[in-house]
């Protein structure tokens, strides 16, 4: 089983960035998928989320608006597009598969900075 995340990086306020997670060795569209992230000194908290077949999607307040989750189950392969970064958004942001088993990527660090 393997999540690769990717497409992290550093980025000015206001810019933007597509983070991707490649899946494998699992069955893909079976799993609800999510984004969770973590800031230095701080609890992993979760971002966005979407269900399996990519019917529903949830966020943290603090993204809304700003953020955007979708799927390609044909791909495996689920992204956060982050638009208008804010410093704040800084942290490592990792993806995860909810299903029978729960399952982790290593992370991906964002940075948002002038």
């Amino acid at each position: 089983v393997q999540l690769v995340e990717s497409g992290g990086g550093l980025v000015q306020p206001g810019g933007s960035l597509r983070l991707s997670c490649a899946a494998s060795g699992f069955t893909f569209s079976s799993y609800h998928m999510s984004w969770y992230r973590q800031a230095p000194g701080k609890k992993r908290e979760l971002v966005a989320a979407i269900t399996s077949v990519g019917g529903t999607k949830k966020y943290a307040d603090s993204v809304k608006g700003r953020f955007s989750i979708s799927r390609d189950n044909a791909k495996n392969t689920v992204y956060l597009q982050m638009n208008s970064l804010k410093p704040e958004d800084t942290a490592v942001y990792y993806c995860n598969a909810l299903d029978e088993y729960d399952y982790w990527g290593q992370g991906t660090q964002v940075s948002v900075s002038s």
